[in-house]
């Protein structure tokens, strides 16, 4: 069984309404989700992959949550909570061998300061902070997107590209926001590039009002931003896309990719499967506006087109993170295999169905 932890929902709480509901329900996190189901139904039907082996999952929503990220770890490392999806799987009890995700570094390092005691690798497929990669305090984390060390160079090589040599920066209170503007400014330093501010956005001051954040630079600097410069966290992010504070801004992303099939599985909701799962109803009722329920709001008739919806969810032009999420899963299933199963002479594989697979021998086996 893999453990997969995606932050679906965020209930931080503004003034802004507006603001409150653009980020109760991330469809974009929703898509990384249904891409972990996607790949572990594509193992199992492989014959070249763990043949004869069935994988399962227990999927989890941190709700953007380090307090919930932490009470999922315990959840998956104990195996005492039915999965999230208990429409369709199984809800038994069971030690997951592995986990995907979280997507924030911060939740991240929370999870492993649980599960690392029991040797449960834990692969992220969007926590880039340079900190995850010290093996001596996280030996089970592993990765499937760069490490921030990377991006922080290269993001100072961009800026004297363009010859900026004097520009502000603000980053977000976290371990991905600190560690990553700690070693961009190193590498600003070494590209001879003024940094004349260095500032944190605290989430409550951000959140009230996004859309005031460049006046209130302006204000409190006397310079208004010409451009952003943006990290792989937001600049390639549909919702933060919106705001028009972000026009212009330019930055590095992961490189995009196609996964076959991959669009077909998104789009291959009916309305029973829908109804099974209180997860993708949330998202129905919320990409139509209507509910299933007929409470207030017009009731869904079975005639709603998710081919012509336009959300994060349904947007396969791209996917780069989501790539990731796929990799990710890949890799657990790769070490599973490397602990279970065996080539023969004759180039058969044969795979040991009873054989009891424990984290550490996954946490061994995976490279990425």
């Amino acid at each position: 069984v893999i453990g997969g932890v995606f932050s679906i929902h965020n209930y931080m709480h503004t003034v802004l309404t507006h603001l409150s509901s653009i980020y109760s329900f991330d469809s974009r996190e929703l898509r990384f989700l249904r891409a972990m189901v996607f790949a572990v139904e594509e193992i199992n039907n492989s014959s070249d992959l763990l043949p004869g082996v069935t994988l399962g999952y227990q999927v989890y929503d941190s709700c953007t949550s380090i307090p919930m990220a932490m009470n999922v770890a315990i959840q998956l490392a104990n195996g005492l909570d039915p999965m999230f999806d208990t429409g369709e799987q199984c809800s038994g009890s069971a030690t997951v061998t592995a986990i995907v995700g979280e997507s924030g570094s911060t939740p991240t390092i929370s999870m492993l300061r649980i599960i690392g005691p029991f040797g449960i690798p834990q692969v992220s497929y969007f926590s880039t902070c340079a900190c995850l990669s010290d093996k001596k305090q996280y030996p089970t984390f592993f990765r499937t997107i760069p490490s921030d060390q990377f991006q922080a160079a290269a993001l100072a090589h961009l800026i004297r590209h363009f010859g900026w040599t004097w520009i502000g920066a603000v980053r977000s209170d976290s371990d991905y926001g600190n560690n990553g503007m700690a070693a961009f400014l190193q590498a600003a330093q070494k590209e001879g590039i003024c940094v004349e501010y260095s500032e944190t956005i605290f989430v409550k001051v951000a959140i009230i009002n996004l859309s005031l954040f460049p006046k209130l630079i302006c204000e409190t600097n006397k310079i208004c931003i010409s451009s952003w410069i943006g990290s792989e966290s937001w600049v390639t992010d549909p919702d933060m896309l919106r705001f028009s504070l972000c026009a212009g801004a330019i930055g590095f992303g992961i490189p995009r990719s196609v996964i076959p099939g991959l669009r077909d599985f998104l789009l291959d909701l009916s309305p029973q499967k829908v109804s099974n799962s209180p997860l993708l109803t949330e998202f129905w009722e919320g990409a139509f506006g209507w509910t299933t329920t007929g409470v207030e709001e017009k009731v869904c008739d079975g005639s709603e087109d998710i081919q012509q919806l336009q959300t994060p969810y349904t947007d396969t032009s791209q996917l780069r993170v989501t790539n990731m999420v796929y990799k990710a899963v890949y890799a657990i299933a790769h070490a599973i295999h490397s602990s279970v199963c065996e080539e023969r002479e004759n180039s058969t594989v044969n795979c040991d169905k009873n054989l009891h697979v424990k984290p550490t021998q996954v946490n061994d086996k995976t490279i990425v």
